[in-house]
């Protein structure tokens, strides 16, 4: 199958994916109470009400409204298409340092047994750090960093704590892809005096695409989502992360305000996972089956 079909049925299933989404949303609103379920004094199930779950047509029809009642207000869907630009470039700043961490850090442990006995565990400890006790660190960090005339941003804040969630499955994946040549194709190479950096470019590196790829696109979803929970934590503007917050002050009077917010955040996660599949089309000769 070419790349091109490939990302085609991803795209394919994807949309049966959001059909299938907005039928059991509207299934569930029609069968479940408005109170919800519950059994004895535990809920089971969340209010089902207009204002907790809004209708999709109207949470669709609310994104073509303005936003405020204020003369002149942009509407919704501009009003969210700026946050999700302003996050999505902060995310792909954030996807870039973790992927060249990622990467380094995935070669440093292919090419030392020591160092992948010391450094993987580090590793997969890291992201059991919660994101809203590492993001007031990174902000007090940032703070005291000067360079010359460079000032750090809090929007370089939301960046590194995205590129701390994108590094992980990269640095994870890579590793195996850089591990998975077999015995006799290392063999083959050293029989031929190749180095280790020869061995490396010409059969290590080739052989991680079928990892890597899977793994890239993992990094650029979770550095979406650390973008927005960081914008939430730093208190950092004009993404789509305090766009749902101020959206959310707004719920018991516009409750399909805040759930379109919702909605486009789910879109860019999905937008930056489909940007990075488009950048694996070039490498169509490596990706013999990619491995998740």
């Amino acid at each position: 199958m070419t790349a091109g079909r490939r990302a085609a049925r991803s795209a394919l299933w994807g949309a049966a994916a959001l059909v299938l989404l907005v039928v059991l949303w509207e299934v569930v609103k029609a069968v479940v109470p408005d109170t919800g379920w519950h059994v004895g004094e535990a809920s089971v199930l969340p209010r089902t009400d207009d204002v907790a779950m809004p209708h999709v047509w109207d949470v669709v029809s609310r994104i073509g409204e303005p936003e405020t009642s204020a003369t002149g207000a942009p509407t919704v869907l501009v009003a969210m298409l700026q946050a999700c630009w302003f996050t999505l470039r902060v995310a792909a700043a954030g996807w870039v340092l973790g992927v060249v961490g990622g990467a380094l850090v995935a070669v440093v442990m292919q090419r030392s047994r020591l160092a992948e006995s010391a450094l993987l565990p580090w590793v997969v400890l890291s992201q059991t750090v919660p994101l809203v006790a590492l993001a007031p660190l990174v902000v007090g960090w940032g703070g005291r960093i000067h360079l010359g005339a460079l000032e750090w941003q809090k929007w370089m804040s939301v960046a590194l704590i995205a590129s701390y969630l994108a590094f992980f499955p990269v640095a994870v994946g890579m590793l195996r892809g850089l591990q998975s040549p077999t015995t006799a194709q290392v063999e083959l190479f050293r029989a031929q005096a190749a180095s280790w950096g020869r061995t490396l470019v010409s059969l290590r590196l080739p052989a991680s695409v079928p990892y890597l790829l899977p793994a890239l696109r993992l990094a650029a979803a979770t550095a979406v989502v650390g973008a927005i929970v960081a914008e939430v934590s730093t208190g950092t503007k004009g993404g789509i992360g305090r766009l749902v917050i101020a959206y959310a002050q707004a719920a018991s009077g516009d409750p399909a305000k805040p759930w379109a917010a919702i909605l486009a955040a789910a879109v860019l996660g999905l937008v930056a996972a489909g940007l990075v599949t488009l950048l694996g089309l070039g490498l169509g000769r490596y990706r013999h089956a990619e491995v998740s």
